[in-house]
């Protein structure tokens, strides 16, 4: 393991700090807004911005890093975010929040896209499925641990805004100084929505319904914690514990999932989710162990949603086609991620904070009924080779390659 994480260690760390600052971000303004008199629908429109910039950035990020070199176009994002971060509570108005969500979203995808673009280019075919788990944990953990940085200072201090700028700029370290080769960015693959909603219709749904709940869950699950009672450290201890969840469970689903129809499991596990949503809506747990347990619970089955209907989809495309189909159904994901908060600001505002919870189960509900309905409707039929369930968060195009299933190209400027 040393010999496969050594080589490409400046690229984990500068991910962990990444994330971990990004993680802090989103719940450390979630709060502060609250703090400062915008309800839940102006915090889930406000939110929803990264969602936005996360989605053009995807296209934006390759164009930029053709043109001036992975480690340039890391510092170009690097000073953009953190210079957007250090504005939030020097600026503290609505719109302009909105405008540096969407300038944020856009500069943490352009950094995702250069370290997962490196770790493509410099991890060899026998190796792939290895360097994307270890990335994987790398960025749950990252975002867990994150979330605790939030008892270091009050929402309303400078403080926490200036160490997510801090934990950013230090991300610029190890990449400034890696002696790794430079790839050359490949072109984008072709997305087509339609075309994965004809041949996998259960992970095209899934996919927007899961990114609509975790986008939810990012946006406003802050504001939830908050309405539930909990104090500051609370709110990180409820975010990271959901994540923690959302690691532990992914594997054991993951490996059911490979045992039969996966429509079988994402059904399983939609009802599972949709019940524990439920329950937490009806009895409203409060601040205390029960609230934790109950989304620890649901933040495992719920991060499982998404890999599941990437699997799926896996199994369903033959090898030309698995690229542009993951790229597809990670642009219905982030229009649901997008969604999310706005959908989930209106209800709490409306209904009050239990119908955060209540949107996630009708979204679970609503996904199981159509895994269950199309794997009583259709057949199981595997035209092509059988995939394996891979642990992952939502991620960018360049971090698909690292999939073993997608044929084994070496990307240009690759160096053994």
């Amino acid at each position: 393991m040393l010999r496969l994480v050594f080589p490409i260690l400046p690229l984990l760390v500068s991910v962990a700090l990444l994330l971990a600052g990004g993680g802090l971000l989103s719940t450390l303004l979630a709060m502060r807004g609250g703090l400062e008199g915008f309800n839940e629908l102006i915090l889930g429109l406000i939110m929803s911005g990264y969602f936005v910039g996360f989605f053009l950035g995807t296209f934006v990020a390759p164009l930029l890093i053709r043109r001036v070199g992975h480690i340039r176009a890391f510092a170009f994002y690097a000073a953009l975010a953190a210079t957007t971060v250090l504005i939030y509570p020097l600026w503290v108005n609505a719109l302009a929040w909105t405008l540096l969500r969407v300038l944020t979203g856009l500069a943490l995808v352009g950094l995702c896209t250069v370290i997962e673009s490196w770790l493509n280019a410099q991890a060899r075919p026998d190796q792939r499925s290895r360097v994307f788990a270890v990335y994987m944990v790398v960025s749950l953990l990252a975002l867990a641990a994150g979330q605790l940085l939030l008892d270091l200072q009050p929402p309303r201090s400078f403080v926490l805004f200036s160490v997510v700028a801090i934990l950013i700029s230090l991300a610029t370290l190890p990449v400034a100084s890696t002696l790794l080769p430079q790839p050359v960015m490949p072109p984008a693959p072709r997305s087509n929505v339609f075309q994965i909603s004809g041949r996998a219709p259960s992970a095209a749904i899934g996919a927007v319904l899961s990114g609509l709940m975790l986008g939810a869950f990012w946006g406003m699950g802050p504001v939830y914690a908050l309405e539930s009672g909990l104090d500051r450290s609370g709110i990180g201890l409820f975010m990271g514990i959901t994540i923690c969840g959302g690691a532990a469970l992914q594997f054991p689903i993951g490996q059911l999932s490979d045992r039969g129809d996966r429509r079988t499991t994402l059904a399983a596990v939609s009802v599972t989710a949709a019940l524990t949503a439920l329950l937490a809506a009806v009895i409203s747990p409060g601040p205390g162990l029960l609230l934790y347990a109950m989304f620890f619970v649901f933040g495992g089955l719920a991060f499982a949603l998404y890999p599941l209907c990437v699997a799926h989809l896996l199994d369903q495309l033959p090898a030309e086609s698995l690229l542009a189909g993951c790229s597809a159904l990670l642009l219905l994901n982030g229009i649901g991620a997008a969604l999310g908060p706005v959908i989930a600001g209106y209800l709490m505002h409306r209904f009050g904070p239990d119908s955060l919870p209540g949107l996630y189960a009708f979204a679970c509900g609503l996904l199981a009924l159509v895994a269950a309905g199309r794997r009583l409707l259709t057949d199981r039929r595997l035209l092509f080779n059988r995939a394996r369930f891979h642990p992952m968060l939502r991620t960018t195009p360049s971090a698909l390659e690292l999939l073993p299933e997608i044929p084994e190209t070496p990307p240009e400027g690759y160096s053994p």
